[in-house]
């Protein structure tokens, strides 16, 4: 592994973990959490099911880890000898309704910086899955990002043009960007950041902007549709920077990606809007 650019050096074996316990399951296999017994820590473990080809997927999504490595991405702390993936356990926490305003503003900065930090590599990593389900919190409420199945560097998305019209290869419909829908698309930074859009609707709101309307938004988001911000305009009276916070929103999802906000840097407010 580590002659294919990931700096992983652990190799992990089955009797080193223990108290194995299925958190989530899909078309590649299953994660588990378990207990390392010589590091003494907890660990989320992916295994994949009977080889068919995603297990040069996930070595795959182990170097983009590698490579992404940041505060505010999940680290990978080993892999198997058969190439299973593991990470360090985070508390799965379940916010009961909206978070309130100031951690909903610590979350969207936490993402920012996340999404700053892959966007400076050289070349620029881009995740191309944000979405809810992709941003995990810690037992302290800190934001990280996981799941790197569908990032890609910028360099590798230049040279060609593909119509990305399934989750494989665009992410999950809902949280695409309307260039998505294109023929001609090839991914960019501000393909990441439109869906930043959808993660502070998503902190505002705790539900889907677009829930069960995955074949409508296929048609609308194209010709200019977006989520309701009426009821974060109700509540934004008296709220400091939550007005601010709203026309962040509105410059992340402009049709044009030429003209959102980069991650970073003074000038395209997201430093003014996530310091108020």
């Amino acid at each position: 592994l580590s002659q294919q650019g990931c700096r992983v050096s652990a190799l992990l074996i089955h009797s080193d973990l223990d108290d194995w316990e299925v958190k989530g399951s899909g078309g590649f296999g299953q994660v588990y959490k378990a207990r390392h017994q010589k590091w003494c820590c907890d660990v989320a473990v992916k295994l994949l099911h009977d080889d068919d080809g995603t297990s040069s997927s996930l070595l795959r999504e182990v170097r983009m880890m590698c490579k992404g490595s940041s505060p505010y991405v999940i680290p990978v702390l080993g892999v198997f000898k058969d190439e299973k993936n593991v990470r360090q356990e985070i508390a799965k926490v379940t916010l009961q309704g909206p978070p309130p305003w100031p951690l909903a503003f610590r979350l969207t900065h936490q993402v920012a910086l996340g999404i700053n930090f892959l966007h400076n590599l050289s070349p620029a990593l881009l995740h191309l899955d944000l979405k809810p389900s992709n941003v995990l919190l810690d037992s302290f409420l800190n934001a990280k990002l996981t799941d790197f199945g569908l990032a890609k560097f910028s360099q590798s998305v230049t040279r060609k043009s593909k119509k990305y019209s399934d989750e494989e290869e665009g992410g999950t419909i809902s949280y695409m960007p309307p260039e998505a829908f294109s023929i001609s698309y090839n991914p960019t930074r501000a393909s990441d950041i439109y869906r930043v859009q959808h993660l502070i609707w998503c902190f505002l709101h705790q539900m889907s902007p677009y829930y069960a309307l995955s074949s409508i938004v296929r048609l609308r988001i194209p010709q200019g549709d977006r989520p309701s911000l009426d009821e974060i305009r109700f509540l934004a009276a008296g709220r400091a920077g939550l007005a601010r916070l709203m026309e962040l929103m509105q410059k992340c999802w402009e049709t044009k990606p030429a003209q959102r906000p980069t991650s970073h840097g003074k000038k395209t407010g997201w430093d003014g809007c996530l310091r108020a």
